[in-house]
């Protein structure tokens, strides 16, 4: 084949064209070489075309993924900065705000101002009087002129029948050495059964070969257990009073005393478990020592409160066994308490068991809320304003007698409250504008609603469990001032003390007076725990023995014996 000739066109005008007037030669085979290589080289250029294309789209995607986990993120992050603000205002609140958990801009409830008079006294009414206290015993005291008689002339003042009386209130607080003188005798007869010498018995002691009273250690645990004072603040208050104790001393007497009370804590318990209603709640409490089980001092001090008595549980966890083994035995009854899952486990073992959750914990949301985000705070109020008027609509149907008109339209007006109440729950939640800290709010109440419900038909249990949280309010002040227990004998002693004195408190008794009889009663038994405890249950007394036990006299004490010690 003969070789092709290419001849280059003209150029156009006033253009110049390099090489335009050289011919080039090339075989057939350099041509189709020439051809091939132009199209392999335009074929990588298109793939490169579309690769580059392909990257460009997958960067695209990728850019927009970043993108909305970017918008995703800064969403959280809001949201996250949002609920650390409204933490950081609710911990400000609590620091620095109102202990009152009535809000600034709440509206007060109404109230029916013929039945609240207003506290204090009112001008223009007479007061009733100075009162006087004429269950304290009394000392006499005579108060003579030095020299009655006449500033002028001298003359001296006849006396006058009679004399002008009145009353100071004092105390007189001091320790004092029980001499003891024990009578000694010598038999007279033959019989040979006595020994020579016959000594009258020794007085009982609490503590074997200890020469502190009884009147000592009651007034030591009600000291610390009942007013939370400090042992060593105590210690310090006695020593002014010339009495020395060492803080060892205390602490092994007490431990000492602490098993005389083993069968009051199970009389407790018995007690709390035949009842039908019970409010319980629990804190925390610290216990100081080290065991091996446990790398913390946090421990939670349990309350259970029945209608005739209390009983505190101390256990180092805040488990759903320390519920099933306080109640051990109950099948059915009305539970009152806050939201915690202890509780709702225990009455999904025991479906006779009802939970009455707790209107204050619910308010309190609406509260925290309106703290934490006050974009909703007009919002929140309205329902804690809401809440208010259920409160309202309770009390008056408590108000009202069993079984009358009076009732049932109290009843009924309740009810429809509580439909009003089920209904804008129900619209909040269908709104779709509705915010997600609102909500979820909102989604709580409704999901425990049926235990908020249970004191429209039982009108003997309380809208909220204040109850437990009153009984609460003893040890939480005794935490703040000695901050726990130093051992756990002590912390379960401090329990079943907070037991005791929540229980007296229930049935109005004294509890210097129950305290200072029972120890009295241990210690005629040897050092022992009584044998007759039901002299020292409240729910076993009858009227006269509560009648001495509500007695607000001190503990007798035998003026020969004062008298003795001098």
């Amino acid at each position: 084949m003969s070789a092709q000739t290419f001849t280059a066109d003209t150029p156009p005008s006033g253009s110049v064209v390099p090489y335009a007037s050289e011919f080039v030669t090339i075989t057939k085979q350099e041509y189709i070489e020439l051809v091939m290589q132009a199209r392999y080289f335009k074929s990588l250029h298109q793939r490169a075309l579309e690769r580059s294309q392909w990257r460009e789209t997958r960067l695209l995607r990728y850019m927009r993924q970043i993108k909305e986990q970017a918008a995703q993120r800064e969403l959280a992050l809001r949201g996250d900065l949002e609920q650390a603000q409204g933490k950081i205002r609710e911990l400000q609140q609590r620091l620095f705000g109102r202990k009152s958990e009535r809000h600034k801009t709440a509206p007060r409830q109404s109230r029916n101002t013929s039945t609240h008079a207003p506290r204090g006294h009112r001008p223009g009414i007479p007061s009733h009087g100075r009162s006087m206290q004429t269950n304290l015993p009394a000392y006499h005291e005579t108060i003579a002129l030095q020299t009655p008689q006449c500033p002028q002339c001298g003359q001296r003042l006849k006396p006058f029948p009679g004399t002008e009386d009145s009353e100071v209130l004092e105390i007189d607080v001091k320790a004092y050495r029980r001499v003891i003188h024990r009578q000694r005798y010598t038999p007279s007869c033959q019989c040979g059964c006595l020994p020579g010498i016959v000594c009258a018995p020794a007085p009982p002691k609490l503590i074997a070969k200890g020469k502190y009273g009884v009147s000592v250690w009651t007034h030591v645990m009600v000291d610390k257990f009942l007013h939370a004072r400090p042992s060593q603040r105590l210690l310090q208050e006695m020593e002014h009073y010339g009495l020395q104790m060492s803080a060892g001393t205390l602490s092994g007497g007490l431990q000492a005393i602490s098993p005389l009370f083993a069968p009051v804590k199970e009389a407790f318990i018995d007690k709390l478990r035949s009842q039908l209603h019970w409010h319980a709640d629990e804190t925390r409490w610290a216990v100081f020592m080290h065991a091996l089980y446990r790398a913390g001092h946090h421990w939670y001090l349990w309350v259970f409160h029945a209608p005739t008595v209390v009983h505190y549980v101390l256990h180092p966890s805040r488990a759903a066994q320390v519920v099933i083994d306080e109640l051990q035995g109950v099948k059915s009854g009305i539970i009152s308490c806050d939201r915690y899952s202890a509780y709702k486990k225990f009455a999904r073992l025991n479906p006779g068991v009802v939970l009455a959750f707790c209107w204050a914990h619910q308010r309190r949301d609406f509260l925290d809320l309106a703290t934490r985000h006050p974009g909703f705070e007009a919002w929140a109020l309205q329902w804690v304003s809401d809440i208010g008027q259920l409160y309202h609509l309770n009390a008056v149907r408590l108000q009202t007698t069993l079984q009358s008109a009076e009732r049932d339209a109290a009843q009924i007006a309740l009810e429809q409250g509580m439909q009003r109440m089920a209904a804008s729950l129900g619209e909040a939640l269908a709104d779709p504008a509705l915010g997600s800290p609102a909500r979820k709010v909102l989604q709580s109440m409704k999901a425990h609603w049926s235990g908020l419900s249970v004191f429209v038909k039982h009108p003997w249990v309380p809208m909220d469990n204040n109850v437990a949280e009153r009984d609460e309010r003893g040890p939480v002040v005794g935490r703040k001032n000695f901050y726990g227990s130093g051992a756990q004998w002590a912390g379960e002693l401090a329990a079943l003390m907070y037991s005791v004195f929540a229980t007296l408190k229930l049935w109005g008794i004294n509890p210097n007076t129950w305290l200072f009889d029972y120890l009295q009663a241990c210690a005629e038994n040897a050092q022992r725990a009584t044998s007759d405890i039901s002299r020292f249950l409240p729910w076993a007394m009858d009227e006269a023995r509560l009648a001495a036990m509500r007695n607000t006299q001190p503990a007798p004490v035998a003026l020969a014996e004062v008298f003795d010690s001098s």
